[in-house]
């Protein structure tokens, strides 16, 4: 007679859809995803508050819902926004996670890819602190390659793109300073997983 199964071991790399190598900085901006979302693609974007500034917190307070809109000219143009992403990579590498892989983090907007609309449903968002078309830094590939390999461990992922590819009448970035090529050097997916 056959052993009834036993419950899946968990995961040493997750735990309900967050990362363990990942600071958790919840987010209030996310939602459940749809019945039946098959999470299998992750969305590169870039970001940076204000525009072109690095280091600091604005990136995180906006996800957060605690940006001082008068803290800055800028922050008058996006004043209630609510949005969030799964992960934000620092300048230097440094891995903060806003929401649940499990859930929909409000990242990509209206979007369409792999012959599918509304790509926030089944996607997995990361946000690159830097400026759409300006380069990004080694750290930041070393950390991006290392939590989508962990992404495609635990999640059955076979596409990745920009937000700029998802959302092409809208959205440029990550832009022309990101190195796609390296990125699937590093991770050796298949070249059909990427943007043409």
């Amino acid at each position: 007679m056959t052993p009834a199964p036993g419950p899946e071991a968990p995961d040493p790399l997750w735990q309900d859809g967050w990362y363990r190598f990942a600071h958790r900085v919840a987010s209030p901006n996310f939602g459940p995803r749809p019945a039946g979302a098959q999470v299998d693609l992750i969305v590169v974007h870039s970001i940076s508050l204000p525009p072109g500034v690095y280091g600091g917190d604005a990136v995180q307070r906006l996800f957060t819902n605690t940006l001082d809109w008068d803290a800055h000219p800028y922050f008058a143009r996006i004043r209630g926004l609510e949005v969030s992403a799964h992960f934000f990579i620092r300048r230097d590498g440094a891995l903060l996670q806003f929401v649940s892989c499990d859930d929909r983090a409000w990242h990509a907007g209206r979007s369409s890819y792999r012959g599918r609309e509304e790509c926030n449903d089944d996607s997995i968002g990361i946000e690159l602190e830097g400026l759409e078309g300006e380069a990004f830094e080694p750290a930041q590939y070393e950390a991006l390659s290392a939590v989508c390999a962990a992404i495609a461990q635990h999640y059955p992922i076979r596409h990745v793109a920009g937000h700029e590819h998802i959302a092409p009448a809208r959205k440029q970035d990550p832009g022309a300073g990101f190195e796609w090529a390296l990125l699937r050097r590093d991770l050796g997916w298949p070249r059909d997983w990427f943007p043409a």
